[in-house]
């Protein structure tokens, strides 16, 4: 495999009426959850099967399950978000999925022993992954009022340990940026031999809140948006990345300006990788 251009369905919000939209010339793979129903869930495989792409899932699978529990309660124990989570993987794998990503770690601040937590949820999060044969990608993100602490605490974790369990990670770029500032680009360095996907998407502010809005050249040098063409370029040397695009819909971005971000990656940062 080489590096591949993908599409979340964050950029439609996982809404039954536009998958079709997901189904895009310019990319080759689909990550998605979150799902209204087990026949949407049925009607996106459907269209995948007699697609071209490849697809990887987003859990939880359908909505309003738990996205943040396997360590510390949120809105679920956490022994119920492991029972969803491996009913998830146990599905999956009749499947063709390329991989199931998951928000690990999370902690909504300041945790105690965040490093043994850590890995004792490696430690099942590999079991799993060879029970089912089923790669999973664990994404670290920010906690309550964007509380770094939860990529802090990666960023501490051991590399060592965390390559005894052989699991991959997702980096997003919105989530780094916001907990780090200028030091994103070396917190993600560090992992650069176990990145497997890439969430895609820049930072707009409104007022005290924040939205995701597609990558694009013009961001680089404008005063506004953070410029991410340097941590874009370091992860390009990474081998075989899924790179997703995971803008969401609020700001209405158009299909051109979409379609620019996706050639600035694939023309400037890509090129010839």
């Amino acid at each position: 495999m080489s590096h591949q251009i993908a599409i979340s369905g964050s950029t439609i919000m996982s809404d039954t009426t536009k998958l079709h939209n997901l189904f895009i010339g310019e990319v080759t793979h689909i990550e998605i959850g979150e799902f209204e129903s087990e026949e949407t869930f049925q009607i996106f495989l459907k269209l995948q099967q007699s697609s071209n792409k490849t697809f990887g899932v987003h859990s939880p699978l359908f909505r309003n399950q738990s996205k943040y529990d396997l360590l510390v309660e949120f809105q679920y124990k956490p022994e119920e978000a492991w029972v969803q989570f491996e009913s998830e993987m146990k599905r999956l794998a009749e499947y063709e999925a390329q991989y199931i990503l998951v928000h690990f770690p999370y902690f909504q601040d300041e945790t105690e022993n965040p490093i043994e937590l850590i890995e004792a949820g490696l430690q099942r999060l590999s079991a799993l992954q060879v029970e089912y044969n089923l790669p999973i990608v664990c994404e670290p993100k920010l906690g309550l009022w964007k509380s770094p602490k939860g990529i802090q605490y990666l960023h501490d974790f051991p590399l060592s340990l965390w390559e005894k369990y052989g699991l991959k990670l997702c980096i997003d770029i919105g989530d780094y940026i916001l907990a780090a500032g200028e030091h994103a680009l070396g917190m993600i360095h560090k992992w650069k031999d176990h990145i497997k996907v890439v969430h895609l998407h820049n930072i707009e502010f409104i007022g005290d809140k924040y939205i995701w809005i597609p990558i694009h050249p013009s961001h680089e040098n404008d005063g506004s948006h953070y410029p991410i063409k340097d941590i874009l370029s370091d992860l390009s040397t990474c081998q075989d990345l899924y790179w997703v695009l995971e803008h969401t819909p609020h700001s209405n971005p158009s299909q051109k300006f979409v379609k620019e971000g996706i050639n600035w990656l694939r023309n400037d940062i890509l090129k010839g990788k």
